[in-house]
């Protein structure tokens, strides 16, 4: 088989799809893993995207599983690295991004990368390396309260220069918008000044497609999932919707969302708006010994017939702020994914074949309870967010659909949107 062109490594789940997704729509044959395979693909395919779970743990333990995919990755013998984090750059002081993209450069070999979370079609936009999201300021957005990242800088240069060894830069829209020629002088530029990694501008699609072709070149690129619109044409792929193609979609329906984003909270409440049945999970109810995993699929196996079901935990800021004060942070978090894990499972079983999970650690909990190691990448259902198709041991049918859901992305009516496009 052809080696793939493209070999990606993500720090979550919901970001392995979004950024696959966009590979599919410029035309890749796309294969997602969960975790590191074991194995070779065993189907021809343009593009690899490695799903970790490495966004919020320990710098060092994700700086061990980046580097265990990039051999695995280099087994396979890519073209290019694509290192992919969230178009909010997550990240704490201490990283991860930083340190991931530092040991990458260093076992690649490579002097020079981009750093660029621009997806405008998301509302992500960066200008004079400041990230936008929508009309402002990140430190001004949702994610300020992030229970797990809070994002209070919105410069990017100052937050990754803070994380990395190595200088860090700009190519600013100044040249970006006279295109790929340009971004290209203004890389050389940097390196002759002993920039090693820069932050590139883009507002629109079109400065993601003027990017492309100047990073043609590059060992390794990291990026959100916005910049990958642009890398295909450079391996000379061109958009075809046989790339999206999936089984057809059979089985019951069913929403689980763990996400406490601004976008998430609306779309729940969009459901519930609708008449959409849905059952809230109250992490102190599992403190006090409730078993809630039990309670809500009793609850879902009597509604599942009618219609899609959803199953959240789901909250305004201040009350998951009451509750890692009672808790903790991470083992609110924990105990949270650990029950909707078991839930999904247990939907799963109980014959849902098409299944949303909302945010991104909610996510990578759902697919391993499944026993998820892989995904076809299919068709989108907004921008960064696609169907799926996976085998899970659990599915009363040949496998399962699946989207997994950024918690920042979608319109509020995407839980009820995403089932009629299977429909």
């Amino acid at each position: 088989m052809k080696p793939p062109y493209l070999g990606c490594i993500a720090d979550d789940f919901t970001g392995a799809t979004d950024l696959a997704s966009n590979l599919v729509r410029s035309g890749m044959r796309v294969v997602q893993t969960i975790g590191i395979p074991s194995e070779p693909p065993s189907e021809e395919v343009d593009a690899i995207v490695i799903a970790l779970k490495s966004r919020t743990i320990p710098a060092n333990q994700a700086v061990e599983q980046s580097l265990a995919a990039l051999q695995w990755l280099r087994a396979q013998q890519v073209q290019q690295v694509y290192f992919k984090y969230c178009s909010t750059f997550d990240s704490t002081p201490e990283g991860n991004i930083g340190p991931v993209t530092d040991a990458l450069m260093d076992a690649l070999g490579t002097e020079f990368t981009i750093a660029c979370p621009a997806f405008p079609e998301n509302g992500r936009s960066v200008y004079k390396g400041y990230l936008f999201a929508g009309d402002v300021l990140l430190q001004e957005s949702g994610m300020r309260n992030h229970p797990l990242t809070p994002m209070t800088d919105s410069n990017l240069v100052r937050v990754l220069q803070a994380q990395t060894k190595r200088r860090v830069g700009l190519v600013d829209h100044s040249y970006v918008r006279r295109g790929s020629d340009a971004v290209s002088v203004r890389i050389a530029e940097l390196r002759s000044e002993g920039v090693e990694i820069a932050i590139v501008d883009a507002i629109d699609n079109d400065d993601l497609l003027a990017m492309g072709p100047a990073l043609a070149g590059l060992p390794l690129v990291t990026a959100g999932s916005g910049v990958a619109v642009g890398l295909p044409a450079n391996f000379g792929v061109t958009a075809s919707d046989l790339a999206a193609r999936l089984p057809a979609a059979h089985g019951r329906r069913a929403i689980v969302s763990g996400s406490c984003s601004v976008a998430t909270n609306a779309q729940v409440a969009d459901f519930r708006q609708r008449g959409g049945a849905a059952f809230s999970i109250d992490p102190m109810q599992i403190v006090a010994g409730v078993d809630v995993v039990s309670e809500a699929l009793a609850w879902a196996d009597k509604l599942l017939d009618a219609g899609p079901v959803l199953v959240y935990a789901t909250a305004e800021p201040e009350a998951v702020k009451t509750t890692q004060a009672k808790l903790g942070v991470e083992e609110a978090g924990q105990m949270v994914e650990h029950a909707l894990s078991q839930i999904a499972r247990g939907l799963v079983a109980k014959g849902v074949g098409q299944l949303v999970v909302a945010g991104g650690e909610t996510s990578g909990a759902c697919v391993q309870a499944l026993g998820i190691d892989r995904m076809r990448i299919g068709p989108a259902i907004a921008p960064g967010v696609p169907w799926c198709h996976a085998q899970s041991r659990y599915a009363l049918t040949d496998g399962i659909h699946v989207t997994l859901k950024s918690g920042n992305f979608g319109t509020t009516d995407f839980f009820t949107k995403a089932f009629e496009q299977l429909t």
